[in-house]
């Protein structure tokens, strides 16, 4: 079965608007290295999922980022997920992990959605508390509130996949269908996690709504993206002072930063540290 894409569809004769997501090899690149225990790296599969959903629909360049922050041993999930469907993401948690669900793993907390988009003068942010029991319903909240249309998430995970199914009804669809959108819930109330994760989206989809019009748009690919950015860090470097930077140096030898959210290492001595500040302020391409 194909993994890494998207698909989008729309249920034509109900104004029903959906999306399909199969994760594999990028989200195993996502967790490589970090050792996640099981109940986080599925929390944080199911949030690339969900990203990649909604990413599939950008209208322009740009990306969205989700973070969830919270009380409970899993105190941060961040995944990022660009037009072009790459991915990158990181887990904070304590230890040891107790808890199963994801009220117990993520206890009192709110959910940031960011937009930054060429079409946008400055990124759009938006924060709102967790409300929920699943990844899923969390997000089904907030964007039953946020683009004010039902919205329905189906999530399933396993360590060697994620699945992700989007549905949300289109302006109008109630009048075209008083009863359509109750149909779909009620059939897709039928769909479990195992037939989700192995059924391919072509079979999957007729078979879950064989008495409506299906249109399946091509697949697009997903991919893991997170390569060494050493201009970030150093724009940190700058930012904490010249003065500070140096005493650190001396009081350590060497000063490692640690990139937590592609899992990349950073060593400056003496010499690259008067590099990142002696280099011109102004770059031009």
């Amino acid at each position: 079965m194909p993994t890494d894409q998207t698909r989008l569809f729309l249920l034509e004769n109900l104004d029903i608007r959906g999306a399909w997501v199969g994760l594999g090899k990028a989200w195993h690149a996502l967790c490589a290295g970090h050792d996640y225990p099981p109940p986080v790296s599925e929390l944080l599969g199911e949030m690339a999922a969900i990203s990649v959903l909604l990413a599939a629909n950008l209208k322009h360049a740009g990306s969205l980022t989700l973070q969830i922050h919270g009380s409970g041993p899993v105190s941060l999930l961040v995944i990022d997920c660009d037009e072009r469907l790459r991915l990158r993401g990181m887990a904070r948690h304590n230890q040891p992990l107790t808890a199963a669900s994801a009220p117990e793993l993520l206890g009192h907390g709110q959910l940031a959605l960011t937009l930054d988009s060429v079409g946008l003068k400055q990124p759009y942010q938006s924060l709102v508390p967790l409300k929920g029991d699943t990844i899923a319903t969390i997000f089904e909240h907030y964007l039953a509130q946020s683009e004010q249309q039902p919205t329905r998430l189906v999530l399933a995970s396993r360590p060697d996949r994620v699945v992700g199914l989007f549905l949300q009804t289109l302006p109008g669809a109630h009048e075209k269908d008083p009863d359509g959108w109750r149909r779909i819930n009620l059939m897709t109330d039928t769909l479990k996690a195992d037939e989700l994760l192995d059924t391919a989206v072509t079979e999957l989809l007729p078979h879950l709504f064989p008495e409506d019009d299906i249109r399946l748009y091509d697949p697009r690919p997903v991919a893991y993206h997170c390569p060494r950015d050493p201009e970030k860090i150093h724009a940190m470097l700058r930012s904490i002072g010249r003065n500070e930077c140096e005493a650190a140096l001396r009081e350590q030898g060497e000063i490692h930063v640690h990139d937590d959210l592609c899992g990349q290492d950073y060593h400056f001595d003496a010499a690259a540290l008067n590099a990142v500040f002696d280099a011109p302020k102004h770059r031009f391409h």
